[in-house]
């Protein structure tokens, strides 16, 4: 349940460049030394769908503006073969932060997922972004692997 004075709207396919913005501010913050993000146009492009849902957070108010974004795709685990949803973006503004909107969100994610028959969420989060791992870790998601770099 969002915090008093928020509303959820579920997003359409006219949403892509308010979506490709969004990407762009979290990438930024967690980066702040990489400058061009221009690429992600391409992952909305490649991802973003009718099967991908999108949720926005705005105030209530006359003339709201997004506070906040929750993105799902849909993953296939490995191990079982099952699909499942898959948190491709979470974001909060800033000013916005630490009143349960996060939670709020992976709440509404979770209960689409379940109602739709998945058995799993999944996500990737940057170690670096320690405020999101502790918030999954709060609401019970655990390490299952590890994704591993090398520059070459």
């Amino acid at each position: 349940m969002l915090p008093p004075g928020y509303g959820l709207r579920e997003g359409s396919g006219l949403d892509r460049a308010k979506l490709l913005k969004f990407m762009q501010l979290t990438y930024h913050e967690l980066f702040p030394e990489q400058q061009d993000f221009s690429h992600l146009a391409e992952t909305v492009e490649s991802y973003f769908s009718s099967k991908t849902p999108l949720w926005w957070v705005e105030p209530k108010e006359d003339r709201p503006s997004p506070v906040a974004c929750l993105w799902l795709g849909n993953a296939v685990d490995q191990v079982t073969g099952d699909r499942h949803a898959h948190i491709f973006l979470l974001y909060v503004l800033p000013e916005h932060r630490r009143r349960g909107i996060g939670k709020a969100l992976v709440d509404s994610a979770e209960n689409w997922a379940r109602a739709r028959g998945d058995r799993q969420m999944g996500l990737q989060v940057f170690q670096t972004n320690q405020p999101a791992v502790n918030l999954y870790r709060q609401l019970g998601y655990q390490t299952q692997s590890l994704w591993m770099l090398k520059p070459l």
